[in-house]
């Protein structure tokens, strides 16, 4: 389902339930490009209303890295690429869910420049397509911060979640092996 608010097309997921991607507006001139990542009176109608986003991260990687999959129980997250390309994937991690273990992936760079909410209990990945990437989280959560130690992690090539990744042997974490 796709709907058009401010300068976003909003498409809910048909792999993912709660699952929402957000399609920038983007203007193209003779100088280059410009679009939004962000507008609080959009954004804000997606996650509950007790909440807000108060943390931002940026993640920057060389060719080949796989990061994640990674997630927690209290968190919102909106991610996207800044810079490079990602092959983004999001795995729905909530036992209780109808799309529980299913997974989606997503080509993030310049032409396609969306931005994925996750849910708490949602599984965020990405893999680096390029020689480079930056890769931006926006987090929503009450209370602290939970880092990589209160975080789950699925490991990338679970035959359980089957995610066709662009490369078989990545550059990975000690974490994430």
């Amino acid at each position: 389902m796709k709907s058009k608010v401010k300068d976003f097309t909003i498409i809910k997921s048909e792999i993912i339930d709660e699952l929402i991607i957000f399609k920038p507006s983007v203007n193209i001139d003779s100088r280059g490009s410009i679009y939004s990542t962000f507008h609080k009176d959009v954004f804000q109608d997606f996650i509950p209303k007790d909440l807000s986003f108060k943390h931002d991260k940026f993640s920057e990687s060389t060719a080949s890295v796989l990061r994640g999959i990674h997630g927690d129980i209290k968190s919102w997250k909106l991610v996207t690429c800044v810079y490079g390309e990602v092959f983004q994937v999001v795995v729905d991690c909530r036992p209780d869910s109808p799309t529980y273990l299913k997974w989606e992936g997503f080509l993030i760079n310049k032409e396609n420049p969306i931005s994925v909410l996750l849910t708490p209990g949602m599984g965020n990945a990405f893999y680096v397509t390029g020689e480079k990437a930056v890769y931006h989280y926006k987090l929503a959560y009450s209370g602290e911060y939970l880092d990589a130690q209160d975080q789950f992690t699925l490991k990338w090539n679970d035959p359980a979640v089957g995610i066709k990744w662009p490369n078989n042997n990545p550059v990975l974490s000690d974490r994430d092996k």
